[in-house]
């Protein structure tokens, strides 16, 4: 994502819903082989050849899934983005309910586990359970922003926060 912060050579990163592996693959490049990524999904995720790259078959949105991602990582991230999506039911308060719970799992994993500058990109869809998140990400960073991915369907609503300078708890 462009507009991201860079990521240096040796960055340590936590991927999201990182099925089916694509980013890991660029994010590897990118850090090189002394960065760490770690890359969390429900689905079953091939492991890369990279010895840079964990990945871990979990629901990041349990409370347990904390201390896994913690030891896989072994130290604080760069950057910890979340590309997951909830499997819709077509029930609107289930879904919607689905959504605000990785919104909310994203956010505590990068309040453990972002070193102090830190940053966190998010999927967001429209909806006022993003509207009460974007007023949460306001209060824990400095700068947040709303970039539409380059490239999307026109129909489709997605987009990222990028969220920069954490506060001090």
């Amino acid at each position: 994502m462009r507009r991201a912060p860079p990521l240096a050579r040796n960055a340590a990163v936590l991927d999201l819903g990182c099925w089916p592996g694509g980013w890991l693959e660029v994010l590897a490049q990118r850090i090189g082989p002394e960065g760490r990524i770690v890359g969390v999904d429900l689905q079953p995720t091939e492991p890369l050849a990279a010895p840079q790259v964990a990945v871990l078959a979990l629901d990041f949105c349990e409370p347990a899934a904390l201390a896994a991602i913690r030891a896989a990582l072994a130290r604080p991230a760069d950057a910890v983005l979340c590309d997951a999506a909830p499997k819709l039911t077509g029930v609107r308060d289930v879904d919607l309910a689905a959504i605000e719970e990785i919104y909310t799992a994203a956010l505590g994993l990068a309040e453990a586990l972002l070193a102090p500058r830190g940053f966190l990109v998010v999927k967001g869809f429209p909806g006022q359970e993003s509207d009460r998140f974007r007023k949460e990400l306001k209060r824990k960073f400095g700068s947040v922003s709303e970039v539409r991915p380059e490239g999307k369907r026109a129909t489709s609503k997605e987009f990222y926060w990028v969220a920069t300078q954490r506060k001090p708890a």
